[in-house]
């Protein structure tokens, strides 16, 4: 589009760009939103007054990019996750709803503990990490990635959404794998991870918002268990008696995490399903 094109279009309207974009409606409004910082009431009451030129641009260079597959929640910077507005960018992984069983798997695990330990392993946004300590003040949580861009949206995510003066204290980030970078003395109460998990080949990878999200979050190149069982094997060193681990895996891997549990000498394992009714989280407790 040309200068003289947007100078020509003065009476472009939130109601007429709805009504003509490619995208589906709740996109739209989604990224109408965004643009005009408006809410969603200000669709209705304002839809049908005239938009300056920039914003009418801003709009369509975010609707091409979004009819051209990229993330609605890349495009606009956030993805809500259990309660909180989390910033994302294409260094981390998009938080999805499913993953909010990890949370509450683990907060329902910590009843009953004082200042609870947590371990947040491939953390990325933060997502769950943030999640667990907004949830819990007094639980002191670390969190670890290999990504230094990853952790850097961890850490303003953290600081965005965490109470300074929480009893737990600040999140503790680290970068490394897995286990490797932690300091050999630290035993935590619960592990959770939401691990790279996806096998090589799955034409899952290239397609819908998977295209644009960090290759290496998503899959190991390899069967898909590799990240699993390297967090199994790790964690009975990294667990107080009667410690949980608990982590995420695809629709089809639930009795495979299940074995691995039960190989590395865990009892009450278990697996749990998400709200679709897929076994989408296994874990088990060690000792005590």
């Amino acid at each position: 589009m040309s200068a003289a094109d947007i100078v020509s279009e003065p009476q472009v309207t939130a109601d007429a760009l709805l009504r003509a974009s490619p995208l589906p409606a709740l996109e739209t409004r989604i990224l109408l939103m965004h643009v005009l910082g408006w809410r969603r009431t200000e669709l209705i009451t304002r839809g049908d007054q005239p938009l300056d030129a920039a914003r009418v641009a801003a709009y369509r260079a975010l609707e091409s990019r979004r009819a051209a597959g990229e993330p609605i929640a890349q495009l606009v910077g956030a993805r809500e996750f259990f309660g909180l507005d989390f910033e994302v960018t294409p260094d981390v992984l998009i938080p999805r709803p499913e993953t909010e069983l990890l949370v509450e798997t683990a907060l329902a695990a910590m009843e009953g503990m004082a200042q609870p330990r947590v371990l947040d392993l491939g953390t990325g946004s933060g997502a769950i990490a943030v999640a667990i300590a907004s949830a819990r003040p007094d639980a002191r949580v670390w969190a670890v990635d290999r990504s230094s861009g990853a952790l850097g949206v961890a850490a303003r995510n953290a600081a965005k959404l965490l109470d300074a003066a929480r009893a737990g204290g600040a999140l503790t980030l680290i970068e490394g794998s897995w286990y490797d970078a932690l300091d050999p003395a630290l035993r935590f109460d619960v592990i959770v991870s939401n691990p790279p998990y996806i096998a090589n080949g799955d034409p899952h990878l290239d397609q819908g918002d998977l295209r644009f999200e960090p290759r290496g979050a998503l899959t190991d190149e390899s069967d898909g268990l590799t990240a699993l069982r390297a967090i199994v094997e790790g964690a009975p060193a990294r667990l107080v008696a009667g410690g949980v681990l608990w982590m995420e895996h695809g629709y089809d891997q639930a009795a495979a995490v299940r074995a691995l549990l039960d190989a590395r000498g865990f009892a009450e394992v278990a697996s749990k399903r998400d709200l679709a009714g897929i076994e989408r989280i296994s874990g088990a407790r060690f000792g005590g």
